[in-house]
């Protein structure tokens, strides 16, 4: 089956370079104790294999078109060999959190193999606790929430008995040549006048260039006046990134933000959002950064949830994974008013957000919050880079335990990736009760990633007493 790149699967695919992998990761960390069957190698490649099927395009590879002419095309990788994308690691045993995150900090930082389909699981052993960790990567082009979910949809399961699911009769079909891809792209561009025209501006840039050169004249004008308008305010979060990261994690109770919710009448997200401006603010401080009351730091906030009857904020069905430019009051010395701030700003911004359908993804069996964060990293690529200062995603996971081939799954971090330009994201995930943070980073700007995640400690405790 041969299918055509939307232009923004094109785009996040042809915006990757060897110093920014657009992928998503996620990290879980599943218990292999005595009561839950041993989660090894040979289970998760079988576990993986018989439910490949519900996300077809994770079995399909990227090929470019002849000439450039058109987008590029998803098609069957005749070579498929899931051993190669499912890989196998080990701590030297008791592995500690910080040798994983180590460990998953070089993972990230790796681009994915363009000639084949463009995920990657690891199994990581050795953990201390009889505990082992699942790491997982999928470029951002191939997760877009609607027709391509991201895996940990479909390998988690609600009890700790898997799913049982028909046979999959794939079989690895004769890929197209470059011939084939040609005539098809020639035959496509006959019925798109619009985009055949784009495209034979691409491929006859001499004849163009001084339309071209025009253009950009214009654009940088327009740029010029878009920063001076609604630029991001200078930060030491936004610096040429280096090829190497670090990463970190916070494990928070989610119980603590109802407490926060409930004493200032504001929601979940706000509660989440203040604990994040309190956490920045520190490091800031840590740094010696001078900070005034009116300082800001200016961040891509998508997220998508609704408050249900019980008070519990969930994804809402048939709702959109929205965006929006939210200053977070750094300067600001008192908590409360920090979190007034910020719930004022989310009810504005909410009125003028961006954003991009995500139809099926609460009505997937283990519904798991990888594809939220992957949609929202899409949702806020379409700002400009120079208009803020990083992306925090926040995604809602189940409240019940979940499991990966019979092994119960006791935490999940998302690995958000960084954009042009940032030296940090910040993905947030609540799961069974906890809100998860993955803190990740470039490695020569943010080497005190450390500070910030108990940064976000100090912040839970200065909010929670501001509640007393």
């Amino acid at each position: 089956m041969i299918t055509r790149l939307t232009p923004q699967d094109a785009s996040f695919y042809r915006l990757e370079s060897s110093s920014n992998p657009i992928h998503i990761g996620s990290l879980a960390i599943v218990r292999n104790g005595d009561d839950e069957p041993a989660l090894d190698y040979d289970r998760l490649v079988d576990l993986v294999e018989s439910r490949l099927s519900l996300v077809p395009r994770y079995r399909r590879k990227v090929r470019e078109i002849p000439f450039a002419l058109g987008r590029p095309v998803w098609v069957e990788d005749s070579r498929f060999d899931i051993t190669y994308h499912i890989r196998r690691s080990a701590l030297p045993k008791p592995g500690t959190d910080d040798q994983l995150h180590d460990l998953v900090a070089r993972l990230a930082s790796r681009p994915l193999d363009q000639s084949r389909p463009l995920w990657e699981m690891y199994l990581i052993e050795g953990l201390s606790g009889g505990r082992s960790a699942i790491f997982t990567k999928t470029h951002s082009a191939l997760v877009d929430g609607s027709s391509a979910l991201e895996i940990g949809h479909v390998i988690l399961d609600n009890t700790a008995s898997p799913r049982d699911f028909a046979d999959d009769s794939w079989i690895a079909p004769r890929e197209p040549n470059d011939v084939e891809l040609l005539v098809g792209a020639l035959t496509h561009l006959a019925g798109q006048p619009r985009e055949a025209l784009e495209v034979a501006r691409d491929v006859s840039a001499d004849a163009f260039a001084m339309i071209n050169a025009a253009g950009k004249a214009v654009e940088s004008v327009i740029s010029a006046v878009r920063t001076a308008a609604i630029g991001a305010p200078d930060s030491p979060l936004n610096i040429r990134t280096s090829r190497h990261r670090r990463f970190d994690v916070v494990r928070t109770d989610l119980e603590d933000y109802r407490t926060i919710r409930k004493r200032f009448d504001c929601s979940i997200n706000d509660a989440i959002l203040a604990v994040v401006t309190g956490a920045l603010r520190n490091w800031l401080l840590s740094r010696g950064e001078a900070l005034t009351e009116s300082t800001t730091l200016r961040a891509v906030v998508p997220m998508s949830v609704y408050v249900d009857g019980q008070g519990s904020e969930r994804l809402e069905p048939d709702s959109e994974v929205s965006s929006f430019l939210l200053d977070l009051p750094v300067g600001e010395p008192n908590p409360v008013m920090r979190l007034s701030h910020i719930a004022h700003a989310n009810e504005a911004g909410a009125r003028h957000r961006r954003g991009v359908r995500a139809r099926t993804l609460v009505h997937m069996a283990g519904f798991a919050p990888a594809s939220l964060h992957a949609m929202s990293v899409r949702a806020a690529s379409t700002f400009a880079e120079h208009t803020f200062n990083l992306v925090i995603t926040n995604a809602p996971g189940p409240q019940t335990p979940m499991y990966i081939g019979g092994a119960r799954m006791l935490e999940m971090y998302p690995v958000s990736p960084l954009l042009r330009n940032q030296a940090s994201s910040i993905g947030i995930t609540s799961y069974d009760g906890q809100v998860f943070y993955g803190l990740n980073a470039d490695r020569d700007a943010m080497a005190d990633i450390g500070v910030l995640a108990a940064a976000v400690h100090e912040s839970m405790e200065e909010m929670l007493g501001a509640c007393a």
